[in-house]
């Protein structure tokens, strides 16, 4: 069925200014989720994993008190813990591999491994995966001395402890798709875990609809210049896909559509959820159109280079005082990745965007498929279609989102009960997206139109 929407062929932007229909409201469940996290149990786990000594990747695998093996076993143990806390649904693995000398930053023949929980998904035709992520690894200056403690504790213990937090709190819970929370293994020595995760997810043929990474998330205090600020979270997204081929480049530079990569589109679905279950005083997040900080990277990477929509959560403000330094005091100046560096309410609010981002898209349909602006018609009018996704929970519906070409969010929303809409807006001064949405509102990641004739 086509719903008609009578509008005026263009908006006042006056009017872009309040949506057309309400976003819904919170649910219930996923509220509770989120109150669910606890910031001392985000202390007590950055402090355990700091009390290692050192996690550097090349440190020891055999102790059971110090170095990256022991770092390891921690968390396959509590992750174990939560998954018989919840009923057993949750299933536990380390994720091993073997890194041979790269001439770069792994020097010697290397076992490594990812902690890798798994909430299997409900549905049986629900092929969808949300991935989670810290790296468990540590540094100090040199990045080559395995030896040396290196605390850790912000990059990445704070990560590290946000997927802990996560697993304990949805380990007993039912989502139709399927989610999984890794702490991976030899970020500091070139995203290895991550590419190794990421490589088995394509071969293996996992529907990777979202990974978030989440690097140096718990400190609110940064250095040169000093600034201090509880109330913000970055989030990073590719703008135009690592994976973009000649024909779909051509078509991004006919829609103009640079700025609405799938990535883009999770970091934009983040920010909304943050809004919607963590806004409490004022906090909320941050889209960054950069795929990360100026000039590095992150485990989000190799899922980018893989073709998964993936994005990068990071503290506002970053201490290098207080990252990849020897452990140290120059000048009354105290060097090094301490526990007590870390803001522990703040890296509950990191958690709980994790935490409400996941609920979110796990709880939704899966998002339409083949959207597309039809052009046939010369017409100030924007006519769209679209199909229902296949597998998973059915739609009750639709919701077609509205922006000017220069907002960085969506301002608009028009429910839609079929999967087709005519809409009184121009194409030429708006970008639209299609969600799709159940009974209670839950919605899907926006799918942005191709030209369809």
């Amino acid at each position: 069925m086509k719903i008609l929407l009578l509008l005026p062929c263009l908006l006042p932007l006056a009017a872009l200014a309040q949506p057309s229909s309400p976003q819904p409201a919170p649910d219930a469940n996923i509220q509770r989720l989120v109150g669910e996290v606890s910031a001392k149990n985000l202390e007590a786990d950055v402090r355990k994993l700091v009390s290692f000594g050192t996690r550097h990747t090349l440190s020891d695998t055999q102790s059971k008190t110090r170095g990256i093996g022991a770092a390891r076993k921690y968390v396959f143990a509590e992750f174990e813990k939560y998954s018989k806390a919840g009923g057993k649904r949750m299933t536990v693995e380390m994720d091993t591999f073997l890194m041979k000398p790269d001439g770069k930053r792994v020097d010697k023949l290397t076992p490594m491994a990812n902690v890798l929980a798994t909430i299997p998904g409900t549905d049986p035709t629900d092929k969808r995966v949300i991935v989670m992520s810290g790296h468990i690894d540590s540094r100090v200056t040199d990045v080559m001395n395995r030896t040396a403690d290196a605390p850790g504790a912000n990059d990445d213990a704070s990560g590290v402890a946000a997927v802990m937090e996560v697993a304990r709190v949805l380990a007993g819970q039912k989502f139709p798709c399927t989610i999984k929370l890794v702490a991976v293994q030899g970020e500091e020595q070139g995203l290895l875990g991550a590419d190794h995760l990421a490589r088995r997810a394509k071969r293996e043929g996992w529907n990777v609809i979202a990974m978030l990474n989440n690097d140096i998330v718990g400190n609110s205090h940064g250095y040169d210049p000093e600034i201090t600020d509880t109330l913000h979270l970055r989030v990073f997204s590719e703008g135009v896909p690592a994976t973009e081929t000649p024909e779909q480049a051509r078509l991004r530079r006919q829609l103009s559509n640079e700025n609405d990569a799938p990535s883009r589109q999770l970091a934009r679905y983040a920010v909304s959820a943050a809004h919607q279950y963590v806004n409490d005083g004022g906090y909320s997040v941050l889209l960054e159109y950069r795929p990360d900080r100026f000039l590095r990277g992150g485990d989000h990477t190799p899922f980018n280079q893989q073709g998964y929509a993936a994005v990068r959560f990071t503290e506002t403000n970053e201490n290098f005082n207080h990252q990849h330094q020897d452990l140290r005091t120059e000048n009354g100046i105290v060097y090094g990745d301490k526990p007590e560096y870390v803001d522990y309410r703040y890296l509950r609010h990191t958690a709980q965007v994790n935490l409400a981002t996941i609920a979110s898209l796990a709880s939704a349909p899966a998002a339409p498929v083949k959207v597309e602006v039809l052009t046939a018609k010369l017409t100030n009018r924007t006519e769209l279609r679209w199909q229902a996704p296949q597998g998973g929970p059915t739609p009750s519906g639709y919701v077609v989102l509205v922006r000017e070409t220069s907002a960085p969010q969506w301002q608009q929303r028009f429910p839609i009960s079929g999967t087709t809409a005519d809409l009184g807006i121009s194409k030429d001064n708006y970008i639209f997206g299609v969600v799709s949405v159940d009974a209670a509102g839950h919605e899907s990641a926006p799918v942005l139109p191709v030209v369809g004739r």
